[in-house]
């Protein structure tokens, strides 16, 4: 049985933490995240303890859109683990690989990060992706998109755009499946995420999630397939 970080305590996190996309300079937030993310780490390692080396189907990276995503629920037929954390930057992700998914040598990896350090996040996103390379060769790797936003989230909409267009190339340099979720999310009418998509403008509802689920499950059945 898995230990769980209760939706209490993860909705405290979306509240308090520096995340939202975008960091606050509040010592209170910044040390509530911190508890956050050692417990996540701590249950991480618990959890990888369960599993031998390959066993776990797909390991799932990022943020708090990967953090509130049910696995369970939307991917039934896959032993997954969910190694999202609520703030999280690709920085923060990038120190914790270890123990997220190189320890349990999935067979696949699908990640979505970035938000939270939309100006920066390329800094080192290659550099996440050549540790997959090195850590990870026998594993599928599915990169996804930056979502589209609403609200004041949505001022974002372009650079996440431009960003999607790096990873996408990023994608094809390392011969990785790449996965569209801005255009999927996206009302053209207004250039926004679909209000029913969204709790916020930044998170995702049911719905939202429902979305994420229809286009990542065809390329994670290709991808396991070969």
């Amino acid at each position: 049985m898995k230990k769980l970080i209760s939706i209490g305590s993860i909705a405290v996190i979306l509240l308090a933490a520096p995340c939202l996309f975008g960091c606050s300079d509040d010592d209170g937030a910044r040390e509530a995240f911190e508890r956050y993310y050692n417990e996540k780490i701590a249950l991480f390692e618990g959890e990888n303890k369960e599993y031998e080396k390959n066993e776990v189907d797909v390991v799932f990276l990022g943020d708090s859109l990967t953090d509130g995503y049910d696995l369970e629920k939307f991917y039934p037929d896959y032993l997954t683990l969910n190694r999202g954390i609520s703030g999280d930057t690709t920085v923060g992700l990038e120190k914790r690989l270890k123990v997220c998914a190189y320890d349990v040598q999935p067979k696949a990896v699908v990640m979505l990060i970035g938000a939270n350090n939309m100006d920066s996040m390329l800094d080192n996103y290659e550099s996440i992706l050549s540790g997959f390379k090195e850590n990870l060769p026998n594993s599928k790797i599915i990169l996804l998109s930056l979502t589209s936003m609403s609200k004041e989230w949505g001022k974002k909409n372009q650079l996440a755009a431009y960003n999607n267009v790096q990873i996408k190339m990023l994608a094809q340099k390392y011969d990785y499946y790449y996965v569209d979720l801005y255009s999927a999310l996206l009302n053209l009418e207004t250039g926004e995420i679909y209000d029913e998509y969204t709790t916020d403008g930044g998170h995702l509802t049911d719905k939202g999630y429902t979305v994420l689920t229809e286009n990542i499950t065809p390329v994670l059945k290709e991808a396991l397939e070969k």
